[in-house]
């Protein structure tokens, strides 16, 4: 049942991080989150308070998300410069791959409600720490502010893009971004070195939305019953219908058989046994859709640093 009700909630931010993303949060409702997510206004208070708590979770997420790609690029090893400009870099192809998620990070959060707001001038201030860490190597002591008037530059151009119809990804600004930086710190030479770089080969596009829909494309409602059968073909394919019923929990075999018959329709599981001919069973396995929805809902109820690992 936890897993139902994670599923639920992370389809409920990814219905706001939508909408919020496209129209701004100011124009979301509570009814037009749960008509895209698909679950009813009950579901939706069992979860969240309101819409404002609904609209900090998936700012949160979203910065979560955005930061995770950028720590990771920022190795803690090797020169201030570099580091920063790494992290940067994948900050802006982050942006460029989830434009909704950018502009909820990005613009709407500066008007989102003070709870919102708290948590942006938090973000901000964390990366204006990462930045002020050029002072160690600067060629002549700036100002402490400098940081914060560095990442306040920054964050004025890459919003100003992010409100202008685009030619150009966000990922091609490194170079001038970079300048930027590095001036107060470093001095006009390098500054001038980071605005003639050579610029990086373009990422390649994420496959999914990083605040993914786990049902999406598939039209069934996701229930106990329903996720009870998809893990037990998971534990253990070729199960009889009778195995499945006792792993699941459903003791009438023809509400089991309605449900397989239903979950086969909608291709998620698929029949490898010879059904009733001469006496033998069933043997159900999941497909490969299948397995991505029972996948996805299962990580969706796991908490930060308890994902599994990846297979190999």
């Amino acid at each position: 049942r936890d897993q139902v009700r994670e599923t639920k909630r992370a389809r409920i931010l990814w219905a706001m991080a939508q909408a919020a993303g496209d129209q701004g949060p100011d124009l979301v409702s509570v009814t037009q989150v749960i008509a895209i997510a698909g679950v009813s206004r009950k579901t939706f208070y069992e979860l969240f308070e309101d819409r404002n708590d609904c609209l900090l979770a998936a700012v949160e997420r979203a910065t979560t998300l955005a930061t995770e790609d950028a720590s990771e690029a920022y190795a803690p090893d090797g020169r201030w410069v570099e580091r920063l400009r790494a992290g940067l870099l994948a900050l802006l192809e982050f942006f460029d791959s989830e434009p909704r998620l950018a502009r909820l990070c990005v613009i709407h959060s500066a008007i989102a409600g003070q709870a919102v707001v708290a948590y942006r001038r938090e973000a901000l201030s964390k990366l204006a720490d990462i930045v002020d860490e050029g002072r160690v190597s600067a060629r002549r002591q700036p100002s402490p502010l400098t940081s914060e008037a560095v990442v306040g530059g920054v964050l004025t151009i890459v919003q100003s893009r992010l409100q202008q119809p685009r030619s150009e990804p966000l990922s091609a600004l490194i170079n001038p971004l970079m300048s930027f930086i590095a001036l107060p710190y470093l001095g006009a030479r390098a500054a001038s070195i980071e605005l003639s770089r050579p610029l990086p080969a373009p990422a390649t596009p994420r496959a999914q939305m990083i605040i993914p829909d786990p049902l999406e494309g598939v039209e069934m409602r996701l229930t106990y019953r329903t996720m009870s059968v998809l893990s037990a073909i998971a534990a253990q394919p070729r199960l009889s219908n009778r195995d499945i019923g006792i792993r699941a929990g459903v003791t009438d075999q023809g509400q089991m058989s309605k449900l397989l018959g239903r979950l086969a329709q909608l291709g998620l599981i698929v029949n490898r046994g010879r059904g009733q001919v001469n006496g033998a069973s069933n043997a159900w396995e999941l497909t490969a859709r299948g397995r991505k929805i029972e996948r996805s809902v299962r990580h969706a109820s796991l908490g930060e640093g308890d994902r599994e690992p990846a297979a190999g």
